[in-house]
């Protein structure tokens, strides 16, 4: 209606009230004819607001025991990888299948030496090895984008015979195990036979 007088919105009359209460700012508040100086108000009280929030959540020990608090920051001294952050989800929560071939193959990278010592033949690893280094050279074509694959290729003779090895050191400490037990069932045996004796 004309003859009424322009008033404000009451809820936004309110918020402003409770803004300027929190931050602890005193006094009247800009005309609404002068914005700008309003608006540089508001902004002022809002900063106030923030900056008292965070001295008081530093005094609550909000900040305190946060991970990596006090640790040097990792991996400084690597080539910059601008999908960092994507890659160290998927590692740290050992996420599969998900995000380009450059990171899923680097992930891949760091768990095929388990994979290696898992297969139950030497066949087994060389076609397992097969199959990686063909992902990893289809994935340096980058015909599907993404961002460049720095997943080296495996030398299958080299992994093939380090497999070996850790096989072989493997099967002598499953013997030496086994020869450690029976020879202390046997000390064992032999004691309770001894006490037995001396008992009779």
């Amino acid at each position: 209606m004309a003859g009424k007088k322009n008033r404000g919105d009451p809820r936004l009359d309110v918020a402003r009230y409770q803004v300027d209460q929190l931050a602890g700012v005193q006094g009247e508040t800009a005309d609404d004819d002068d914005t700008n100086t309003a608006g540089q108000a508001s902004m002022d009280q809002r900063t106030q607001f923030v900056e008292i929030s965070i001295v008081q959540a530093m005094r609550r020990g909000d900040f305190d025991d946060l991970p990596g608090s006090g640790k040097p920051l990792r991996n400084l001294h690597e080539i910059h990888d601008p999908n960092w952050w994507i890659r160290k989800k998927i590692e740290r929560e050992s996420l599969t299948g998900l995000g380009p071939p450059a990171l899923t193959l680097r992930t891949e990278d760091a768990a095929l030496g388990d994979r290696m010592d898992a297969a139950p033949s030497e066949g087994a690893v060389r076609e397992l090895l097969k199959d990686f280094n063909a992902r990893v050279v289809e994935a340096r074509r980058q015909l599907q984008g993404g961002p460049p694959v720095v997943t080296q290729l495996r030398d299958v003779e080299a992994e093939v015979a380090a497999w070996r090895d850790r096989r072989d050191a493997r099967y002598r400490a499953a013997v030496e195990a086994r020869e450690r037990e029976r020879a202390e069932r046997a000390a064992m045996t032999w004691r309770q036979r001894r006490r037995a004796k001396r008992g009779r």
